[in-house]
């Protein structure tokens, strides 16, 4: 009995609370107490705390996954609430007129807008639920896109170009004033030489970018560049993406059909053969195009020819340029293919090129625009390549080279009147970093850049002659 008594006081462990111990008891014929026990099954089970424990780590590492992913997404948000404040402060800017833009910075502030537009995109599908941040983010990005796009839409007939103009004239008037000055002395007449030659250029003034977009990045662009000609018309040559062929060239009656993209007339220059097969023969090559007298004179494809296009017949004339490189051969530092450029001064029709007699450096020609014929030709020691574009003004070449990708300067020149050759430097702005074309007309003293793809003008300042009288 004592035994008994023993065992339920070891299965107990001393305390009833935890162990109930069940037992029945009789006795035997003989006498004798017999008692029968039930124990519980109180095995610990191990198995089954081993699952829990690993269920468990792997619980606190995915909720510290989480915790790191929230924590990466609050800074990444935080950045771009700091990013989108700086847009508001400068979109707010733009609307009270405190700064000038060009269509360059909407491009920049569309660029970033979308960036965090992509950005929202991708936290709002990350998140399985709703976050108000990101919500609030969205709804905030959309409406300063619409605030852009506005006021975008506001400059279409560069209105804010005009009030720049107004007070740069007064800030002028104002200087005369305080200073007591003599009045301001007349500008040169357009279409003559009385100056005394480049002195300074103007900050450069983006009309807008080419019809075909921002992947044909070569061409050119401007007016009819023969002393006295019609003013009105304006044509752009974006030459195929691999900036070689001018297979079309498009034709606005005025200023303001060319902003607005309205009424062109498109000038197309390659012919089309059974099979679709095409004729390349009338086509050009190269940014070195020019319109004079209402022909657009240009470098024949894939040839030393010069081609000479009747804007009003379409009639082509050819002509080739004797002893000219070509097929890229000494083009331009800054584009390719542009081995021969046509320009056109207030004293009349020119070429630039190189040849191989003078080892690559810039050959100077006065042609005969109806005849293309070569009537007077200077050799300099300027290394073509080493050159970004050339103009000529008044018999006198202007040649540019790049400083930065902000930056060009003209820094050599030759005077055909003279034969002498000299260095200067006048540096000026430019909006993209490649010059591909760049032009000079008479009848407005303005440069015309065609910049990777943006077509831009610059007003020329001359030095005048001293007062003889």
């Amino acid at each position: 009995m004592m035994l008994l008594m023993l065992l339920a006081l070891a299965f107990s462990g001393g305390d009833s609370a935890s162990l109930e111990v069940t037992s029945v008891g009789s006795l035997d014929e003989a006498g004798v107490c017999k008692c029968a026990f039930v124990l519980p099954d109180n095995t610990f089970p191990v198995g089954r705390m081993e699952i829990l424990e690993a269920a468990n780590y792997n619980l606190s590492l995915s909720v510290q996954q989480e915790i790191y992913k929230i924590q990466s997404y609050e800074l990444t948000l935080n950045g771009y609430v700091q990013k989108l404040r700086n847009l508001t402060r400068r979109v707010e800017v733009m609307e009270m007129g405190g700064i000038s833009y060009t269509e360059l910075d909407f491009e920049l502030l569309k660029m970033e807008i979308r960036e965090m537009e992509s950005l929202v995109f991708q936290l709002r599908a990350s998140f399985n639920g709703t976050s108000t941040l990101v919500e609030m983010l969205f709804v905030e990005i959309k409406n300063i896109s619409l605030m852009v796009n506005q006021l975008e839409s506001y400059d279409k007939n560069n209105v804010l170009a005009v009030k720049r103009e107004i007070a740069s004239l007064r800030k002028r008037l104002e200087d005369c004033e305080k200073n007591q000055v003599s009045p301001i002395e007349p500008s040169t007449t357009y279409g003559t030489c009385k100056h005394g030659g480049i002195v300074n250029i103007s900050k450069p003034f983006v009309v807008q970018l080419n019809y075909q977009g921002f992947n044909y990045k070569f061409g050119g662009w401007g007016k009819d560049s023969m002393s006295g000609a019609d003013q009105d018309i304006h044509w752009v040559a974006p030459l195929t993406t691999d900036g070689r062929m001018m297979n079309v060239f498009r034709l606005y009656p005025s200023y303001d059909d060319l902003l607005l993209y309205k009424k062109p007339t498109d000038k197309v220059l390659t012919k089309t053969l059974p099979y679709n097969n095409f004729d390349y023969t009338n086509c050009g090559q190269g940014g070195g195009m020019i319109m004079f007298n209402n022909s657009m004179y240009y470098n024949c494809y894939n040839t030393r020819d010069l081609c000479k296009f009747n804007t009003e017949t379409n009639a082509v004339e050819r002509r080739t340029l004797t002893d000219a490189t070509f097929n890229n051969r000494f083009s331009y530092a800054s584009t390719q293919w542009q081995d021969i450029d046509l320009a056109a001064d207030e004293n009349g029709f020119w070429v630039i090129y190189s040849t191989e007699q003078n080892s690559g450096n810039i050959v100077i020609s006065k042609l005969n625009s109806v005849s293309l014929i070569v009537e007077k030709t200077w050799t300099t020691s300027q290394y073509k390549l080493g050159v970004t574009n050339a103009i000529m003004v008044c018999g006198v070449l202007y040649a540019t080279r790049t400083l930065n990708t902000r930056r060009e300067e003209i820094f050599y020149m030759y005077d055909t009147k003279t034969g002498t050759e000299g260095r200067l430097s006048i540096p000026f702005d430019k909006m993209m970093e490649n010059v591909q074309s760049l032009s000079y007309n008479p009848n407005d003293h303005k440069l015309y850049m065609y910049n990777d793809g943006y077509m831009i003008t610059y007003n020329l300042v001359y030095s005048h002659l001293p007062n003889t009288s």
